[in-house]
């Protein structure tokens, strides 16, 4: 952060920074209405994990994330304890960055539920800072069923401090050359990056709001904090001059899920590799991407985990190609005779999904171009409806096929 006059800041640039609400309790709400309305905890199984998240009826007991599973059972024996779905949470957090990519390229993720978003140059399809937030919200409700909050402001630092204040579903707007005067009543534990030791450190020097810090002489800040002191002087000031940085290139494209029964049995096994394989390949379309090389990792019941690879002779995208080479995989481990406690599917060697297919004597590129429209219709629909409106027959099935 370099020093700069606050009305030196670029009047062109126009951030979001939106953070889901209570993301992980609130997919698990999703998932199950029954849960609306009650104390929902998501954690480890042990008393020694930690609270994962908790959803805004649990948060009213003083419960809050990282605090230990047992102490939370203390302060409401009552609240719904579930396990972390990681899998899952990806799954709609990919559904979530969609929909931001669908407004800017400039989407910088700092995890599966919240985001940068430079929506500068989108004014002229989208319209203002507010609109778009507003369009992104409402999206989001209406494809996943979840809400987040955000923050609008010309820089990511007031964006994101903004974007928590008035959770959940809320919509904070700060005028450029206002940065100052919105910080300045915020408690100084607002302040983005301020630890509990330099809080406690500013205490002793009258410090309890933004606006007291940026009153402070930056000499007596840089000969108490060192360097530090000058940056948390800008950001009291609301100076920030960062850009949004895109997530980098991907090397790989993966899903795993961790299972709560071991899967013992080939039809299991087959099932949930279809789920991964149809998963990961929805996720490279998404990201127009296909890949060459197609891995297959197994965690057995006792932890021991192995992985296979093979490398195909051209680059796809399409879940069944990937679910055929995972089975193809799956017969060079002991898969169907050990218990199965995760099971994971990843491809790399990426390529851009546009490269024009040779069509060979057999029709074999043709025919895989109508199953590249009908995934491209697929991909439409449960984009719109879901990630389940519709999925391979196997995967509807509730009962394994008898004899398997």
């Amino acid at each position: 952060m370099s020093a700069q006059p606050q009305d030196s800041v670029r009047p062109e640039r126009v951030i979001i920074h939106l953070d889901m609400d209570a993301f992980y309790a609130s997919v698990e709400v999703r998932d199950n209405p029954a849960l609306k309305g009650k104390p929902v905890v998501v954690g480890g199984p042990s008393g020694r994990s930690v609270v994962s998240a908790v959803s805004y009826e649990g948060r009213r007991y003083g419960i809050r994330s990282a605090m230990p599973i047992s102490r939370a059972r203390q302060l409401c024996p009552e609240a719904i304890f579930l396990p972390v779905r990681m899998g899952r949470y990806r799954e709609v957090s990919d559904q979530i960055m969609a929909i931001f990519e669908s407004f800017t390229p400039l989407v910088e993720p700092l995890s599966l539920d919240e985001a940068f978003l430079d929506v500068t140059g989108s004014a002229r399809l989208f319209g203002s800072g507010r609109e778009i937030a507003i369009a992104i919200k409402r999206l989001i409700r209406e494809e996943t069923g979840l809400t987040g909050s955000a923050g609008v402001a010309a820089v990511k630092l007031v964006a994101k401090i903004a974007s928590d204040l008035q959770k959940p579903d809320g919509l904070t707007i700060v005028p450029m050359g206002s940065e100052r005067d919105f910080l300045a009543p915020l408690a100084i534990s607002r302040l983005w990056g301020a630890g509990a030791a330099t809080i406690k450190e500013l205490a002793l020097l009258g410090v309890s709001t933004i606006g007291d810090l940026a009153a402070l002489p930056v000499d007596l800040l840089t000969a108490r904090f060192g360097k530090s002191g000058l940056h948390i002087h800008q950001s009291a000031l609301g100076l920030d001059d960062r850009e949004v940085v895109p997530e980098r290139e991907a090397k790989s494209v993966g899903h795993e899920d961790t299972y709560e029964e071991d899967l013992r049995s080939a039809a299991q096994i087959r099932k949930e590799l279809l789920s991964l394989a149809v998963r990961v390949g929805a996720r490279l379309r998404r990201h127009q991407l296909a890949g060459r090389t197609i891995s297959l990792k197994v965690r057995y019941a006792d932890f021991s985990t192995i992985s296979r690879a093979v490398t195909l002779k051209e680059a796809t995208g399409d879940g069944q190609l990937l679910f055929r080479a995972a089975l193809e995989l799956l017969t060079k481990t002991e898969a169907h005779r050990r218990a199965v406690r995760l099971l994971g599917i990843s491809v790399s060697n990426l390529l851009p999904d546009n490269t024009p297919r040779q069509n060979d004597l057999f029709g074999v590129s043709r025919q895989q171009i109508r199953r590249d429209d009908l995934n491209r219709a697929t991909d439409q629909i449960n984009r719109k409806f879901g990630r389940d409106a519709i999925n391979p027959a196997l995967l509807s099935r509730t009962k394994e096929p008898a004899g398997e």
